[in-house]
């Protein structure tokens, strides 16, 4: 079994930079490589779970790339899984929550009855960049009464200043598989 060391040297070997893309100037962190490499899937989902504390009850996922780690994360742990998502893709009645991402404005969604009151609740994510989209996520959780225990990244672009704004909101339990 390899160790988190060995797990996390094999997941920064499959993540690739895109410059200029979205747009000029940007350097995108590609994971599709990562995905596409089971050994390397496996041990994100690893290290993801592994910095989750005991007793969580609900992993949520935000669309659409924290879906692809908050599912394996919660079987890997034995929580549910609740998908955030974004507005028109939920069937029943909804809680919205809108934030600013570094391109524009977004709004989340998630079922009013997603989350029991009192659940111990870890939010997955590919990325922390600004933290905005973890943000609002939060700020869902807490509407639905459920107490939000811990955030974990894959990857985490400190130069954003995501984990400054989610400690400005309360948010203080916070790791990243990789720092960059």
């Amino acid at each position: 079994m390899p160790t988190s060391k060995q797990n996390r040297a094999l997941i920064a070997s499959l993540i690739r930079d895109i410059p200029d893309f979205p747009k000029p100037g940007v350097l995108f962190k590609d994971i599709t490589p990562l995905l596409a490499s089971p050994s390397g899937y496996r041990a994100a989902v690893t290290e993801l779970a592994a910095s989750a504390p005991a007793g969580i009850d609900v992993v949520v996922g935000m669309e659409a790339r924290g879906f692809i780690f908050a599912g394996p994360v919660a079987l890997e742990l034995g929580a549910g899984f609740v998908p955030v998502r974004k507005p028109g893709k939920l069937p029943g009645d909804v809680y919205t929550q809108t934030f600013s991402l570094e391109y524009g404005d977004e709004t989340l969604a998630v079922h009013t009855d997603a989350i029991m009151p009192g659940s111990r609740v870890l939010v997955i994510d590919d990325v922390l960049a600004t933290g905005g989209t973890v943000g609002a996520t939060a700020a869902l959780i807490h509407r639905l009464g459920a107490e939000l225990v811990h955030v974990s990244v894959l990857l985490e672009l400190s130069f954003l200043g995501g984990r400054k704004h989610l400690n400005g909101v309360g948010i203080a339990e916070t790791s990243a598989v990789l720092t960059v």
